[in-house]
């Protein structure tokens, strides 16, 4: 991983934490959602996998660190600070959540501890990691829900703000229910089923669409999609049932989608291809597929792709990386924002998932009859065991998205919790004093 995928002052304060001689000294992070993305009352937590890959490999090259040396910002660094970074590996312990769950506001992803150099590197890359995958995941969700038990195939990858984050949307979208995708990367990457034939250039390709659609029978056999919106509509269904199976079926990309899949499914029963099935897409979102199934349009699947992995509706997320102890057990200072709408909660902390509300608790917690969401992943910098796959994330998801209920859960600060805060913020308050020393 290139130690330079972070923001400059991430270094600038890496070369501090040493020039300070607190290099050497332990900190805590969390990753929290601060803010749900608009239109959005939750959210499926997704993109750990890259977040671990990131940490178990970053490093910096002799290139990247003499790329570094000639930058005004870091001309007073020591070369001891150089020293440390060609020497840079993670060590530290990780707790996160498991992909596929759902999370709401104000609620920990992620805890990194580590050396407080270690533990601030990784903030930029991490949250990038998690927020995309997560929008993306969480926009999946929706639609498939909208799409009420019809199929939602993948097909973004081309209007995705860069082609690996093709890939990555791809996976969160399987992740938040998705059938399958178009991207072939993704299905060798992380066994996603791929889905697709061809484009209206093979039609055009040739001289015929009747000629066209032949040519792919004989390739594809029983996985044949018609895509028959090149020329008429209609014709192309004619043309589609005229040839007859095998066939899976036939996609439309264009126009009134409710009536011409009405007027197709006319055409394809009359040839008697009743199993044969009526994909559609073209700019496509939840909100139009709710509208077509709710006006009982014969649609069988949807082909979603620029709204799906741009997340379009709501392109950001309001994740947060922020320091919450400092020190060693029994020694540990509370660090707390206090500025208005984007205040810290002091402490490393735990997630209890309970029937009807979920708990903040401290990381030292337990409580009874609850879920501990945030699991370790990384110990002493090493990967405790092989994440999950994509399946296994997504039947994690599905089942979370089965079992909660829509609205925004209620999300209570345990006693202990609450009484820290509460001391932490009175010293912040009362005394120019910030970051007491607090034992718990």
């Amino acid at each position: 991983m290139n130690g330079l995928l972070t923001d400059l002052y991430e270094l600038t304060m890496a070369a501090g934490y040493f020039a300070a001689g607190k290099h050497e000294e332990t900190a805590t992070f969390e990753l929290s959602i601060r803010r749900l993305p608009r239109n959005r009352d939750f959210v499926i937590a997704a993109g750990l996998h890259r977040a671990i890959e990131y940490l178990e490999n970053l490093r910096f090259t002799a290139n990247e660190i003499a790329y570094l040396r000639g930058l005004p910002s870091l001309k007073n660094a020591s070369q001891g600070f150089w020293d440390y970074l060609a020497a840079f590996r993670f060590t530290g312990d990780v707790f996160a959540v498991p992909e596929g769950t759902v999370l709401y506001e104000g609620q920990p992803v992620m805890n990194v501890r580590a050396p407080i150099i270690e533990g601030q590197i990784p903030e930029t890359y991490l949250l990038a990691a998690i927020g995309y995958e997560t929008l993306v995941a969480t926009k999946a969700a929706r639609i498939v829900h909208a799409a009420a038990g019809r199929d939602i195939v993948e097909f973004g990858t081309r209007r995705a703000h860069t082609p690996e984050a093709g890939v990555l949307g791809a996976r969160a979208a399987y992740i938040g229910g998705c059938a399958g995708t178009s991207n072939t990367l993704a299905g060798y990457r992380y066994g996603i089923p791929v889905l697709g034939t061809a484009a209206h250039s093979w039609v055009m390709a040739f001289a015929s669409e009747s000629d066209a659609f032949e040519r792919l029978q004989r390739l594809l056999g029983s996985r044949t999609v018609h895509l028959i919106d090149t020329y008429d509509t209609l014709e192309g269904a004619r043309n589609a049932a005229r040839l007859g199976r095998p066939l899976w079926g036939v996609r439309i990309d264009s126009g009134d989608l409710a009536q011409l899949s009405r007027e197709v499914r006319k055409i394809l029963d009359a040839a008697g291809l009743t199993d044969a099935k009526i994909m559609v897409s073209g700019d496509l979102d939840e909100s139009k597929i709710e509208a077509l199934v709710a006006a009982g349009a014969p649609i069988d699947a949807f082909g979603v792709g620029t709204e799906l992995t741009t997340s379009a509706d709501a392109p950001s997320i309001g994740a947060v990386y922020k320091v919450v102890a400092i020190g060693n057990i029994g020694n540990v200072r509370y660090p707390v924002k206090s500025s208005p709408e984007k205040h810290t909660i002091p402490g490393a902390k735990q997630l209890f998932r309970l029937p009807d509300h979920d708990v903040l608790g401290l990381s030292t917690e337990c409580i009874t009859g609850s879920e501990a969401l945030l699991q370790p992943v990384i110990l002493g910098g090493r990967v405790l065991q092989d994440l999950p796959d994509a399946n296994q994330i997504r039947v994690r998801a599905d089942a979370a998205l089965r079992e909660w209920p829509k609205a925004t859960r209620r999300t209570v600060l345990s006693p202990k919790l609450k009484a820290l805060n509460d001391s932490v913020r009175g010293v912040y308050v009362h005394t120019e004093h910030a970051q007491p020393a607090v034992t718990i």
